[in-house]
């Protein structure tokens, strides 16, 4: 069973895609300006150098690369050092606590090709202009998928959740996993909550 804990025991490391079809269909490439803009202040550049690294190698042997951490470590500037409080290894541990890589064994990690895009609490830990700048990526997204059907059918979908009882994050983060663009998914809970909120609003004042 894999998992977010790095458990890797030695210097020598299997480097597997994690497949995850959701993501894979509308996450956003490590390499691309979006990553560098918006996941390297959370990541950090050490951690998303080796992200990009690793989806290039994963690009070129689809199905895994053998690679020798020290050796890896080095070609990225960090210490040879592949000690389980080493620079790589802490890096390596990073990607697994946002769920950006994960242990297969003592011996494999798998490792996604394609991220996906902040969550609302991730957006939140961003300074204010770079915020801004997300919203209006988002907005930029949605235009270019601007598909009246899909865009009600994601707006009904997410009202439901919200009705189940869902936040607004987590309303979000399911239609990510039902393989909602993530610009749709953001309009989508964003319109359903505020609705949700209107319609309590519309309540008190009946009372």
């Amino acid at each position: 069973m894999p998992t977010r804990t790095l458990i890797i025991e030695g210097p020598h490391i299997r480097i597997v895609p994690w497949l995850d079809v959701v993501v894979d269909r509308v996450g956003i490439d490590p390499r691309s300006s979006y990553a560098e803009h918006f996941w390297l202040g959370l990541l950090g550049p050490s951690s998303l150098w080796l992200l990009r690294r690793l989806a290039a190698e994963l690009d070129q042997r689809g199905e895994g690369v053998d690679i020798d951490a020290g050796e890896f470590a080095r070609s990225l500037g960090l210490s040879p050092a592949t000690g389980k409080n080493s620079p790589v290894m802490r890096t390596l541990t990073r990607l697994c606590q946002f769920n950006l890589a994960r242990a297969h064994d003592t011996a494999t990690l798998e490792v996604r090709r394609r991220i996906p895009p902040l969550t609302r609490s991730q957006v939140a830990r961003l300074n204010e202009p770079s915020q801004i700048e997300h919203e209006l990526w988002l907005r930029s997204q949605l235009h270019t998928h601007r598909d009246t059907d899909q865009r009600r059918r994601a707006r009904t979908l997410a009202l439901s959740l919200v009705q189940l009882g869902d936040d607004l994050e987590s309303t979000e983060r399911q239609l990510h996993r039902w393989r909602l663009h993530p610009a749709l998914a953001h309009d989508a809970a964003t319109w359903a909550w505020s609705q949700r909120h209107r319609v309590e609003a519309a309540v008190d004042v009946g009372l």
